[in-house]
């Protein structure tokens, strides 16, 4: 059955490939029994050379670093009891903006803030611009005087948010162990390609596609973690087993923090990536690169979409945008017409 509702699932993907829209898709269904089924096809790599997907293939999955890495450290350090969600980042971090400690706003932000993208720091900055040393990107993020604007999804809380924990444990995010099939790059085993970066002079496999990643070391808050589709699977499925997060912890993954945001993802909403067909009780989050994951909780079931849409150029079009939402009525729909 599983098997099945992914291939029916997958038949928007198939579409968009066949029609030169997506380079390559793969999607991974996760039952409440445990049991998964994956369907894909197309190019991992289409320039240099061309080179057909597979299952063992690792994908960039840029921002799903912010969930399955950074989200899920941050809270377990709380339930450790190593960090407040509610202490200011200069409690942590006592050098951010330390030419300005009594007026500068970044010092007053806190976990929770950053985690809810409920902060008044920029979407995106081109960091990778001003500094490509590991520790002088840091810096500048540290002192950087940022603009203000309204509450936005952004890269910056997350970057903030890797270099807390590190000043708390001590060590890089690299440290912390993740599940079978998700690791920093590079990736132990074939890699899909994803842009030409111009600033890189290469078309990039296997090195994290993000700028202001790879000039903060390639493994900051916000991206740099490479996953196959298996390996973002089976996060899922421990985290949905209760074998990652405590009970309490579930429920701020799952709780509005923000508007539409909890802890680190996505609640259902109208109009979002996960489709409408999906329950209320669901949460997700994407990647830049085209990557998706999303968790079901009422009909216990997850699925992930991991494309190479940015591949040779980011400058492609919209596809992944009409693609997210069709997977996933359609995953929904095959679901719910078996059950």
């Amino acid at each position: 059955m599983i098997d099945e509702i992914c291939r029916d699932g997958f038949a928007p993907a198939a579409r968009m490939i066949e029609n030169g829209r997506m380079p390559g898709v793969a999607l991974g269904v996760l039952g409440p029994d445990g049991g998964t089924a994956v369907a894909l096809d197309g190019m991992a790599a289409i320039v240099p050379e061309r080179e057909a997907l597979t299952r063992d293939h690792w994908f960039d999955l840029a921002s799903l670093t912010k969930v399955i890495a950074t989200t899920t450290i941050v809270l377990k350090l709380v339930e450790d009891g190593r960090l407040d969600l509610d202490a200011p980042l200069a409690s942590i971090i006592p050098d951010l903006r330390q030419y300005d400690v009594e007026h500068a706003g970044e010092r007053r932000l806190t976990i929770r803030q950053c985690l809810a993208h409920n902060t008044f720091l920029p979407a995106v900055f081109p960091i990778y611009t001003y500094a490509d040393d590991p520790l002088r990107a840091r810096a500048f993020v540290l002192q950087r005087e940022w603009a203000h604007g309204s509450p936005a999804y952004s890269d910056i809380n997350f970057i903030l948010l890797g270099i807390a924990i590190e000043r708390i444990t001590g060590a890089p995010l690299g440290d912390w162990p993740l599940g079978e099939g998700l690791s920093w790059g590079p990736p132990p085993g074939p890699a899909v390609a994803t842009e030409f970066c111009t600033w890189r002079g290469r078309v990039l496999k296997g090195e994290v596609h993000d700028e202001n990643a790879a000039a903060l070391g390639g493994m900051p808050g916000h991206a740099g973690l490479f996953g196959t589709v298996d390996g973002v699977l089976g996060f899922a499925r421990a985290l949905m087993a209760g074998e990652i997060l405590s009970p309490a912890s579930m429920d701020l993954i799952r709780r509005s923090q923000f508007h539409h945001r909890t802890c680190g993802w996505e609640m259902a909403y109208g109009g979002w990536s996960g489709g409408e067909a999906c329950s209320r009780r669901t949460i997700g989050h994407t990647g830049f690169t085209g990557t998706g994951l999303w968790i079901d909780f009422e009909r216990e079931m997850a699925w992930t979409l991991l494309t190479n849409r940015v591949h040779p150029t980011r400058h492609g079009g919209r596809a992944i945008y009409e693609l997210r939402p069709q997977v996933s009525d359609a995953v929904i729909a095959a679901w719910d017409a078996a059950h």
